[in-house]
């Protein structure tokens, strides 16, 4: 089996438009959302969001590009290009056919979607732009990076929920470690920040109208966010034989299914995907330094993460590090996951420990060191990128400090 490592990095969210920017906001504890921006955002009882600000897409493709990216398309191809930059790969022959691209979302285009039912149920026309559909499906973004960059390998899009990202850099470093793969470019993307994404997770009541307060005992709900983070996963001797720079090694993974509740998490379920990760990761629980949580900011997957992490970690857990970065750049849904990842680099690779911000009051069902308001410097060996998805669906990576 292959050893699996980052060589490239790229990103476009609520708190950057690049890796840079969003690790200094995560470093300074920055709050990425803000009041939403769109149309007939007045008709809706949420009107915050991890929002992408100062984002002109005709600076970045021409017309006829626009014409078939979706929104969350656009945001995959700038973080792509960013992380295949980064990496310094150029896919052209054997390498070509031995690289792919596997990505998690999970709304595919919102955007395009909600256009499109206002240009024929409220403006009364009869036809769309023939480009719609290829435009709308979630696996526009995946393909439109293979074309741009030639990638001829295994390339497809995983839609997980709010796991999508997680279950998508899964699969990628499964193929590299089995040697089916040379690199893959992975990662995720979301943007459902649009008056019919929004309207529809209203009526789940689980948003908050105000904040974002993840572990907080006063935390009312997750806020919505919406970008993209791509990274290159790559095999470690043809890494190390180009002399390329490596972020982090990717340890190990683990998946399970809950197969209890559609929309409730488990204890058990989250579990054992944690547990599983460290076992493929080869490492004892004393080994880990930092959780990436999930840690929406809603009452049911706070305390249920905070269980999980307790029952896997036993007596370690009082000296583990985790924090949850959305309530600095917003609930990404199926992009999440690879945002959240920058995090757990930034931890082993600057020993930098990302913050949960909007701490305000201690929850003893959530009693971890949970890295209040603050970042905080500490060295790190090993750490865990935790997701648990809508549908008791749960993905854990470990990635190793190099």
């Amino acid at each position: 089996m292959k050893r699996v490592v980052i060589t490239g990095a790229g990103t476009i969210n609520a708190l950057g438009h690049s890796v840079e920017e969003t690790l200094e906001a995560m470093r300074e504890g920055r709050c990425g959302i803000g009041p939403l921006e769109f149309r007939d955002v007045d008709r809706l009882a949420i009107k915050i969001g991890g929002q992408v600000q100062d984002f002109d897409p005709e600076v970045k493709f021409n017309r006829q590009q626009l014409a078939l990216f979706d929104r969350f398309t656009q945001f995959t191809l700038i973080a792509a290009r960013q992380a295949i930059a980064q990496a310094g790969l150029e896919f052209s022959g054997e390498l070509a056919a031995r690289s792919g691209v596997v990505l998690g979302n999970s709304g595919g285009g919102m955007t395009t979607l909600d256009d499109n039912y206002r240009t024929v149920y409220e403006d009364g026309k009869n036809r769309v732009h023939p480009f719609v559909v290829p435009k709308l499906m979630n696996n526009a973004a995946a393909s439109h990076v293979s074309m741009e960059f030639n990638l001829k390998g295994p390339s497809f899009t995983v839609a997980t929920a709010c796991a999508s990202s997680n279950h998508a850099m899964s699969q990628a470093f499964q193929m590299v470690h089995g040697g089916l793969c040379k690199a893959m470019v992975t990662g995720g993307s979301e943007s459902m920040l649009c008056f019919g994404g929004v309207k529809a997770w209203e009526g789940l009541r689980v948003m908050s109208k105000d904040a974002c307060r993840p572990f907080s005992a006063n935390r009312n709900g997750m806020v919505q966010g919406e970008g993209a983070a791509i990274f290159v996963f790559e095999e470690y001797e043809h890494a190390k034989a180009r002399g390329a720079e490596i972020l982090a090694e990717v340890a190990g993974f683990a998946m399970s299914s809950d197969a209890s509740d559609i929309v409730m998490p488990s204890k058990q379920g989250a579990a054992r995907a944690i547990s599983g990760a460290l076992n493929d990761a080869r490492i004892n629980p004393d080994q880990v330094g930092y959780i990436n949580a999930h840690g929406t900011g809603t009452a049911a997957n706070d305390k249920t993460e905070c269980a999980a992490v307790a029952d896997v970690f036993g007596a370690h857990a009082d000296s583990l590090m985790i924090s949850s970065t959305k309530a600095m750049h917003g609930h990404l849904i199926g992009g999440t996951g690879a945002v959240e990842l920058l995090a757990c680099i930034m931890a082993l690779r600057d020993g930098v420990i990302a913050p949960t911000i909007g701490y305000e009051e201690f929850d003893p069902e959530c009693a971890l060191d949970v890295v209040p308001n603050e970042a905080r410097e500490a060295d790190v060996e090993y750490a865990l990128s935790n997701a648990f998805a809508f549908g008791g669906l749960n993905a854990v990576l470990a990635l190793k400090k190099i």
